[in-house]
């Protein structure tokens, strides 16, 4: 293993940098990916409005035992394999190098496409905030951009000061978003009191929303709509493993991180839910979501409880908290696409897309390319695509202004989503062949067997939902071409990631030995 890593290594110039981080920095980025402040005000109404309606927190503790399952299995993995790779890391060990390259190209595709999906949500989220608070409308395409470039420049650094950044805004994010759950709770919930029979009892989560509900005008939902959209606020927690080439004791720090982010996340991510619901009352809340202004369930609350002022802080910090997540999914991309390019047997490959910046220690080629495939994504967007929504006589009405919200974020989303789901199902079922089949460790029964197990049942039902219900949950873009395409290109990544590994097992052995093999060495190498 260590002559392996060491031939590696050798071909780039510089690797990451070992002891940049600790555990609080990791934890920041990997909450910070799922941006709590985004995750609720984005996904709440949509959970609510067409999916299982006031049962949408009971929709995100679900999601948390469920994800709880999958990590046992993930920290268990990471307590003996330490690579920025992570599930391509694991996945090659676990079942070998053809399915763990497959799921490398996959996760890295995933990743790739979330940073465009959040650029997407923090331009449309500048554009409505400067709209409504200065009076002034800037195009949502210059938000874009000016993000693409300012995330390229930071990611071209050292790798603590996106942590500090991350941090900050996290902070904020979370102390408002308890500010509005906590004023709630003061005024003794809303018009219906707390609600919490309809809201956080598990069962809730598999109750669709009944067209009319509460005597609203509300069409029937879908509850697979509200657990994916729970499932989808979460993605970014198991980015805690890419970081552990520059974490300072990896085989510590990476398992206590992601575990104190999957549980954080959820306990945050219920609570939050069921109070904002409960100080609308059920007939605002559905209201209020399947409306033409569905952020309005948030806004209107913080609004009545916080004040105008705050209402301004929070749509600031809503655009800061999409800017953080596009970050930290760029540190997360970029990252993917460092682990394979320094496989790859090519020198210039490897001295180029494999190589860290020789002061920094950061990705920062990968980085770039990163950044402008963002852009590409971004600009196809913005010339190809345009979203119809109905005028008061149901006649389509082009709005371009939700292009951003609708078909980057929206879109983007449903396809990185199922992407890291199956990568997920996966790596599951490798940890399971790693610890029983292959037996490299011992494993504990339950979390390297039974909870795997679980965990990849449950990460394969979510995607047969979301596939049962993708036109619903495509809403105004189900006739985009992005999205009928989407099941394709997934296969077509994957199937070329298989094909590329089945290539390289019969023309270059030696390299295709070498495939997510490219680890660190024990945790005491970093103190």
């Amino acid at each position: 293993m260590a002559t392996e890593s060491a031939a590696v290594e050798s071909a780039a110039p510089a690797g990451l940098k070992k002891g940049a981080i600790g555990m609080v920095a990791v934890i920041f980025m990997a909450v910070a990916n799922a941006a709590p402040i985004t995750a609720m005000t984005g996904n709440v109404p949509i959970a609510v409005g067409f999916g299982n309606g006031l049962g949408a927190p009971a929709g995100f503790l679900f999601a948390t035992i469920a994800l709880t399952l999958f990590a046992l299995g993930y920290v268990a993995m990471a307590r003996h394999i330490t690579t920025t790779g992570a599930f391509y890391g694991f996945i090659s060990h676990g079942l070998g190098q053809v399915w763990g390259m497959a799921s490398g190209f996959l996760a890295t595709f995933a990743y790739v496409v979330f940073e465009g999906s959040l650029i997407g949500g923090c331009a449309y989220f500048a554009n409505d905030a400067v709209n409504t608070i200065v009076g002034v409308n800037i195009p949502w395409l210059v938000f874009a951009i000016a993000a693409i470039v300012v995330i390229g420049v930071l990611c071209h650094f050292h790798i603590s000061l996106t942590a500090a950044i991350l941090g900050v805004t996290l902070v904020s994010e979370v102390l408002i978003l308890l500010a509005l759950a906590f004023t709630v709770i003061a005024k003794g919930g809303g018009p219906d009191g707390f609600m919490l029979d309809q809201t956080v009892l598990l069962n809730n989560a598999f109750e669709s929303l009944p067209a009319g509900a509460f005597g609203t005008a509300a069409a029937a939902g879908s509850m697979a709509v509200g657990l994916f959209f729970a499932f989808w606020s979460w993605v970014g927690f198991e980015t805690t493993a890419v970081y552990g080439e520059e974490s300072r004791n990896p085989k510590k720090i990476i398992p206590r991180a992601t575990l104190i982010a999957v549980i954080g996340l959820g306990l945050f991510y219920t609570f939050i839910s069921a109070m904002v619901l409960a100080g609308n009352g059920a007939k605002t809340s559905v209201e209020a979501s399947i409306s033409s202004s569905p952020l309005d369930l948030f806004f209107n609350l913080v609004d009545a409880n916080l004040g105008g002022f705050l209402l301004d802080v929070y749509k600031i910090l809503l655009v800061i908290g999409s800017f953080a997540c596009a970050l930290a999914f760029h540190n997360a991309a970029s990252r993917y696409l460092f682990a394979l390019g320094r496989e790859i047997p090519a020198a210039k490959v490897k001295s180029t897309l494999g190589a860290a910046h020789p002061k920094h220690g950061s990705p920062y080629i990968a980085s770039a390319v990163q950044s402008v495939i963002t852009m590409v994504i971004v600009l196809l967007f913005f010339v190809f695509t345009a979203v119809q929504v109905p005028d008061a006589n149901g006649l389509p009405v082009d709005t371009p202004t939700l292009v951003p919200y609708t078909n980057i974020y929206g879109l983007l989303a449903l396809i990185g989503t199922a992407a890291i789901l199956l990568v997920q199902a996966i790596c599951s079922i490798a940890v399971i062949w790693f610890f029983w089949v292959r037996k490299t460790h011992r494993g504990n029964i339950i979390t390297t067997l039974i909870c795997p197990l679980i965990g990849a049942v449950a990460m394969g039902y979510v995607v047969w939902l979301l596939w049962d219900n993708r036109a619903f949950a495509a809403g105004y873009a189900a006739n985009s071409l992005v999205f009928k395409s989407a099941p394709y290109l997934i296969a077509a990544v994957f199937g070329v990631g298989i094909a590329y590994a089945l290539w390289l097992r019969f023309s270059r052995p030696d390299t295709y030995a070498e495939i997510g093999r490219t680890v660190m060495e024990d945790s005491h190498e970093r103190n």
